[in-house]
């Protein structure tokens, strides 16, 4: 999509309407999330193990199981109820003990529908590649035996329930495709998406948040470290190439009606662009990664599945 055929300039404070007559790459489509499956199955499987509560840990779950499984040496950070006293008595050195993981964890995905995501410039808007990245997200969790669960910024829709297998997965994938067909007209925010996670997560769940990045920035740093003390915790951040990647020129907006021509091309107006966009997301990425949140950034040209794989967005 060019510019001047897409939606209105990146705008934080209203929610700009879709003018291009084709809707593939403005709405997500169930089929195409459904088709990504095999996308997932072809990702490497996550490695489950052992964990404690807090700590260093050797697998990527994090929380207390119901199962004990053995014990190490404690380390600072974790959690001195579960010291092994009989250990540490005959060996002279503080142990703690280490629980099995669940079998059944849950995948809580937190969608983020805030007015910034419904535009794009290129291959598709950025609240389609939130709906494909969480699809990816589902798919992968269900591969794993994972339950998985989805819910957004809102009082007037519950959470939808755990599920496992595809069925689990299908439900996510159909609220993906009702919730970023368009901006919601209740939408409280990404805060209140979180809040309501927190109350329905258990130690050691999995929750990946799609953002956009100044949603995540609004985001209290306390919130942040609350969630990823107990869980693992997978921010993805959706950027239209734009917004990262400006080209120095003489662009036209539509806005509605009328039309906003954007100079890009003189430095006064490019710093004022990256201070709105380039500047806000390299602040909050380093802020959720002090925190002990995977960021991933991943743009809209981008392969959904390029978080997982550790790989960059081009």
């Amino acid at each position: 999509m060019r510019p001047d055929a897409a939606r209105a300039a990146p705008s934080r404070n209203a929610a700009p309407v879709p003018v291009a007559a084709d809707r593939d790459g403005v709405v997500p489509h169930l089929a195409e999330l459904v088709a990504l499956r095999g996308v997932a199955s072809r990702l490497p499987a996550a490695r489950r193990g052992r964990v404690g509560l807090s700590g260093a840990a050797p697998s990527p779950l994090r929380g207390r199981g119901m199962e004990y499984a053995e014990s190490r040496g404690y380390v600072p950070g974790d959690d001195a109820r579960h010291i092994d006293w009989r250990v540490t008595a005959r060996t002279g050195h503080a142990h703690t003990k280490l629980f099995q993981a669940e079998r059944e964890r849950l995948s809580l995905i937190v969608a983020d529908t805030s007015p910034a995501l419904y535009f794009g410039t290129r291959i598709r808007f950025k609240s389609v590649q939130a709906a494909r990245v969480g699809a990816v997200a589902a798919w992968s969790a269900q591969r794993q035996g994972d339950r998985v669960a989805a819910l957004r910024g809102t009082h007037a829709e519950p959470a939808l329930a755990p599920a496992g297998g595809s069925r689990g997965v299908l439900r996510v994938l159909d609220a993906l495709v009702r919730w970023y067909t368009q901006p919601p007209k209740d939408d409280g925010g990404l805060d209140l998406a979180l809040e309501r996670a927190a109350r329905l997560l258990r130690p050691g769940a999995r929750l990946t948040v799609l953002a956009d990045p100044l949603a995540a920035a609004g985001i209290g740093a306390a919130r942040w470290s609350a969630l990823a003390m107990h869980h693992e915790v997978n921010v993805i951040l959706l950027v239209d190439p734009l917004e990262v990647e400006p080209p120095a020129a003489r662009l036209a907006f539509q806005l509605d009606s009328s039309r906003l021509h954007v100079d890009l091309s003189r430095k006064a107006v490019r710093d004022a662009w990256d201070a709105a966009f380039l500047s806000p997301l390299q602040a909050v990425q380093q802020a959720l990664a002090l925190r002990g949140v995977r960021v991933h950034v991943i743009r809209t040209d981008a392969p959904a599945e390029s978080w997982l794989l550790g790989t960059r967005s081009p």
